[in-house]
């Protein structure tokens, strides 16, 4: 049996959490979500509604699909952010949960589990803002040419060493593209110009973010 890739993403510079391996039988492998306002709406609310349930001890409340496109199997990250920060960051990189399960899952994993930061406290939860990444399927390149900026995310895998940052990350600290690889692979533990040798993989991906602000 697989084990199912839990992964903490560092949206800052930091070491990588080794994953698993595999995908569900089963899942279609779609490239796009084709995610509606209202499908985003809905993920959006559970993550919150699944943080806040964890705040008072309890379970958060089954949520049903109100579209297809949410029980389809997709890997998933949920990020969270406090006044500008970065407060938690969990996800699983394989598509192995229903879309609408994964957020309500990683959502509290992120505000709890995330080891770099302490527990979410009740009273951060006013002020706290939501993102949420929806993965498409890894593809293996063989040339970084392939790599856009912007719209892709990095996998990079040699032997057991292992780093991955999401799409928005180069964006965010403004990288070029070499400068996305050699992070990269600084996250999965090896030497700046890995990405040259013909041992190390380089998948990319893409992904569909979006987020909330803080309730007022």
């Amino acid at each position: 049996m697989n084990m199912l890739r839990l992964v903490v993403v560092w949206l800052t510079l930091g070491a990588a959490v080794l994953p698993g391996l595999g995908a569900p039988p089963g899942w279609g492998g779609q490239s796009v979500m084709n995610l509606s306002p209202a499908d985003k709406q809905l993920l959006l609310q559970v993550a919150r509604d699944s943080i806040a349930a964890q705040l008072k001890g309890k379970a958060a409340t089954p949520v049903k699909a109100t579209a297809p496109v949410l029980e389809e199997f997709r890997g998933a990250f949920v990020s969270l952010h406090r006044r500008g920060q970065l407060r938690g960051c969990i996800g699983y990189l394989d598509a192995v949960k229903p879309l609408l399960q994964t957020v309500m899952e990683m959502a509290p994993a992120a505000a709890f589990q995330d080891p770099r930061f302490r527990p979410l406290q009740a009273d951060e939860l006013a002020d706290l803002e939501i993102e949420i990444s929806v993965l498409t399927p890894m593809r293996l390149i063989k040339n970084t040419e392939e790599i856009e900026v912007g719209k892709h995310g990095l996998y990079i895998v040699k032997g057991l060493n292992r780093g991955l940052l999401l799409p928005q990350v180069a964006t965010q600290y403004h990288w070029d593209r070499q400068t996305f690889l050699e992070q990269t692979c600084n996250k999965a533990g090896l030497p700046s110009n890995a990405w040259k040798d013909s041992t190390t993989q380089i998948f990319i991906f893409r992904a569909e973010i979006f987020a909330d602000h803080p309730p007022q």
